[in-house]
């Protein structure tokens, strides 16, 4: 890929765009916390082909919301299990809306 090419993924919240040390800048906090919060199976960072560590944003927010609730003395194992429940929550609540969406343009309401 070349310079030219990644232009376009700037935009893109999965583009694995940070090294570890920088994700680890952006969010305060160490390269020790990022490989724990990866041990615990809460991101995954994709590799190099050098194979270091790369981040995409939207896993960097994942991680900044599990340093929020270690900050707030949530073990690491417990902080990486609430971000998984709270990402599965919004996903699924946003799946609802989209099937009350559909149903609501396939059967629209008679006028009172």
């Amino acid at each position: 890929m070349t310079a030219d090419d990644s232009y376009g993924r700037l935009d893109d919240d999965d583009y694995p765009a940070y090294t570890m040390g920088r994700a680890a800048d952006m969010l305060g906090t160490t390269p020790a916390f990022l490989r724990a919060i990866g041990d615990a199976r809460l991101i995954t960072p994709l590799r190099s082909a050098g194979g270091h560590r790369r981040y995409s944003r939207y896993q960097l927010r994942i991680a900044a919301r599990a340093r929020e609730l270690v900050d707030q003395g949530t073990g690491i194992e417990a902080a990486c299990r609430i971000v998984i429940l709270e990402d599965q929550l919004e996903e699924a609540q946003r799946i609802n809306a989209e099937y009350r969406r559909a149903a609501e343009s396939s059967n629209p309401m008679p006028a009172a």
